[in-house]
């Protein structure tokens, strides 16, 4: 059964906080609350289990306590939203049914793990507060398929005043943002440099330096990676943490590509 969440309580917080998905869910929902009608919250229930589905603009994730099984009304909720990208449980991933419109992409989770080497990056070249038109001007050149302006802006400036998520620039080139920061867990996401700074280690200074300011603050940082960025952070010594399958549309443009040609250039 599929039931619509109307009160944050709903949740089952103790399970959401075991996964960087189920803590993604927390962190929208304490930003937006269940009211919002392009940020929609659900509770999956059958005769073995729970789980959670969370769908903003057009990502779906889903979270269970590993005992859910996949469904033919899961498939129906799929077909019906057909959202760009669906991430989570394994399990139910792998049940989904599929059609034309999906391939399934392998993602990598990374933990950001700092070392004893000097910091290349210092720090007065850190934005801790930069404007955000200039934070999407560095991402429109690193993912040409990111969200319009007005859209992305709305979703970033509104979890940042809740204290959800956090925007740095560096250099006033490279750009990376805490998708969340929740307890002291942080996923950082949205890496990115202009075209006009690559090839100068900004981003590859920039991350390991955020790996140190974030455990220095007594959290552990993560951040997933497609496999065409994976020997990126491999080379910059964060640590594979875990492995996991997302499904992405195939009939529309894809940021994966724009990442693979990054993956092809030394940031």
């Amino acid at each position: 059964m599929i039931k619509i969440i109307e009160h944050e309580h709903e949740l089952d917080r103790d399970l959401l906080n075991k996964t960087l998905s189920g803590k993604k869910m927390l962190s929208y929902m304490r930003a937006y609350g269940p009211n919002y009608e392009f940020c929609r919250f659900y509770k999956l229930t059958d005769e073995n289990g729970v789980g959670f589905m969370f769908i903003i603009n057009s990502t779906l994730i889903i979270c269970t306590d590993g005992m859910l099984q996949p469904s033919e009304e899961i498939d129906l909720f799929v077909s019906m939203n057909l959202p760009f990208r669906i991430e989570g449980d394994r399990h139910i991933i792998d049940g989904i049914k599929l059609d034309d419109h999906y391939q399934k992409l392998n993602r990598t989770i990374f933990e950001l793990i700092p070392d004893d080497s000097p910091l290349e990056a210092i720090e007065e070249h850190v934005d801790f507060n930069p404007k955000l038109t200039d934070v999407y001007q560095i991402l429109s050149e690193g993912f040409p398929n990111i969200a319009d302006f007005s859209l992305w802006y709305t979703d970033t400036s509104h979890r940042t005043r809740h204290g959800i998520s956090r925007v740095f620039t560096y250099r006033g080139s490279t750009t990376a943002s805490a998708v969340f920061d929740i307890g002291s867990t942080v996923l950082i996401g949205q890496v990115a440099t202009t075209v006009a700074a690559r090839g100068r280690g900004y981003a590859r200074e920039f991350l390991k330096w955020l790996a140190k300011f974030f455990n220095g603050l007594g959290k552990r940082a993560y951040l997933l990676a497609l496999d065409v960025r994976v020997s990126f952070y491999q080379e910059i010594g964060f640590k594979i943490v875990g492995r996991e399958v997302v499904l992405e549309r195939i009939d529309i443009e894809k940021d994966s590509l724009s990442k693979g040609k990054l993956a092809e250039e030394k940031q």
